[in-house]
C-alpha cells in the first residue's frame, strides 16, 4: 500500500511538471490577473489621468511633443514618465511642463508606480 502511494505520488509530480512550463496556462493565469475588479488598468486608471494632465502637449490634434494618447504609447515609455512626473518641479525635465497643469498628486503617481509593478493591464 505505501509503495502504490509513492508511486502515485511520482506520476502526479510527472503529470504536473509540464504544466508549469504551458503557455496556455500561464496565459490563463495572466488574464484572471487583469480582470481582478481592484486591478489598475491604463483605461481604468492611467489614461484618465494622462488626459487631465498632459494635453494638450501628448496628445492628438494639439499635441506637439510624443504622442502618449495610447495604451502601447504609456506602456512603452512609462519608465520615462515616471521618472519625469517624480522630478522636482523646479527641474527642467519635471512633466507636467512649466506648469501648464498642476503636478501629479502622490496617489496618482503611485497609481502609475502599482500599474508598472503589477503588469501594466490594458
Amino acid at each position: 500500500m505505501i509503495k502504490n502511494r509513492g508511486l502515485l505520488f511520482v506520476f502526479a509530480a510527472m503529470l504536473a511538471l509540464p504544466l508549469q512550463f504551458c503557455t496556455a496556462s500561464k496565459s490563463a493565469q495572466s488574464a484572471t490577473r487583469e480582470a481582478a475588479p481592484d486591478a489598475i488598468t491604463y483605461t481604468g486608471h492611467i489614461r484618465p489621468i494622462m488626459v487631465e494632465k498632459c494635453t494638450p502637449c501628448h496628445f492628438p490634434k494639439e499635441g506637439k511633443k510624443k504622442m502618449l494618447d495610447t495604451y502601447e504609447a504609456t506602456r512603452n515609455n512609462i519608465v520615462e514618465i515616471l521618472g519625469r512626473i517624480e522630478l522636482s518641479p523646479e527641474d527642467e525635465a519635471f512633466m507636467p511642463f512649466k506648469s501648464k497643469k498642476p503636478p501629479l498628486t502622490a496617489e496618482e503617481i503611485e497609481l502609475f508606480e502599482t500599474w508598472m509593478s503589477s503588469g501594466m493591464a490594458e
